[in-house]
Order: structure tokens, then sequence, then C-alpha cells
């Protein structure tokens, strides 16, 4: 198999194009951010890439917490429109229609069409060159009562994720796997 080498650059796909909501709920703010993900499982700690000349920085800066909204694919519209206009001239929870949902640890709101908020408050913010890394302490979860079964086990396979890659937004496809399964013995049948 042959391959063509490419300089350095950020292709890594896909990644969730969150909704990163922060603010207050009388004014707040919604960003698409795709640099983001899990640093930590015990404490577990989020991080998102900013730039400083964004709208929400300041904002996030300041207050020191903001929420990771998960996004679907019948958000994705709205993902996008939220990633192209500053939040200085638009109020984006208006404009996408989407509900602010009240925070039981953050005094930010959750997009409440999301099927998944981290509610977040910033350990670090780290320089990185164009983008600064917001580290932060997930302090509390708001999941969507319907992808949780009766035995309390999480189906997010059932809340239509959206991915980003390379400036293109999909839909997450069918399960192939779970973790551990590669090893996993068979059962045996008495």
């Amino acid at each position: 198999m042959n391959k063509i080498e490419w300089r350095g650059g950020t292709l890594l796909a896909p990644v969730p194009p969150v909704l990163v909501s922060c603010g207050t709920m009388e004014k707040s703010n919604i960003i698409t951010i795709a640099w983001n993900g899990i640093l930590n499982t015990i404490p577990p700690i989020a991080y998102i890439s900013l730039r400083p000349e964004r709208y929400s920085y300041n904002i996030i800066k300041e207050s020191g917490e903001f929420i990771i909204n998960l996004s679907t694919a019948a958000m994705i519209k709205h993902v996008d429109y939220c990633g192209i206009y500053s939040g200085n001239k638009n109020d984006k929870f208006q404009k996408c229609n989407f509900t602010k949902y009240k925070s039981n640890n953050v005094g930010c709101p959750a997009v409440g069409e999301s099927p998944l908020s981290l509610e977040c408050k910033v350990r670090d913010v780290i320089p990185l060159g164009s983008h600064h890394m917001f580290t932060a302490d997930i302090v509390g979860m708001l999941v969507n009562e319907e992808l949780i079964d009766k035995n309390g086990k999480l189906h997010l396979e059932k809340a239509d994720l959206a991915a980003f890659g390379h400036g293109e937004y999909y839909r997450l496809g069918s399960k192939i796997g779970y973790f551990g399964f590669s090893a996993a013995k068979k059962k045996r049948y008495k």
C-alpha cells in the first residue's frame, strides 16, 4: 500500500462538533468547537481549544465555566451557524431556536436540544499558538432520559450524533463493537 506524505496538520477525524455554551441564563452564548475531548477519567477532565479573539473566549476565561453539548445530525445546520457567526452580534440561542436548559452545577445554560451536556469548571488555560486550551473538571452531566434504559445503561447510539472531519459533517453510523469485545470470552451454553 503506497502512501503520500503531507506536512503536519490538524487532520484527525472524526471529532465531535460540540456546542459550547457559556455566560449566564440572561446573557449567554454558544460557540461550535471541534477541537475538544477528554483528558482524564478520575477525576473526569475535558478540554476545549479556542482562539483568544473569539467572543466566547473572555466569557469562559472570566466565568471559569462552560458546558459541552453534544450535537445531533438534526442540529447540524445550527451547529454550523454557531461556528460561523459571532455571539457579539447574534443571540445564537434565539436565532437557532434552542432552549436554554438550567444547569445544576454551573451558571451557564445547557442547550436543551442536546442529548448529553457536560457541565465544566475551568482548571487551566494553556496558550498553544493559534488556540488556547481550556482544561476543565466535568462537575456534572445532563442526559436525555430517553437514552437511558430501565437498568440505567446509557444508549448514545439512539442519539443520532454528528461528527466532523476535514471540513465536512457526518452522521455517525451503526455500532460495530464495544470496549473489550476483542478479548471477550465466548459464552458457553449448557
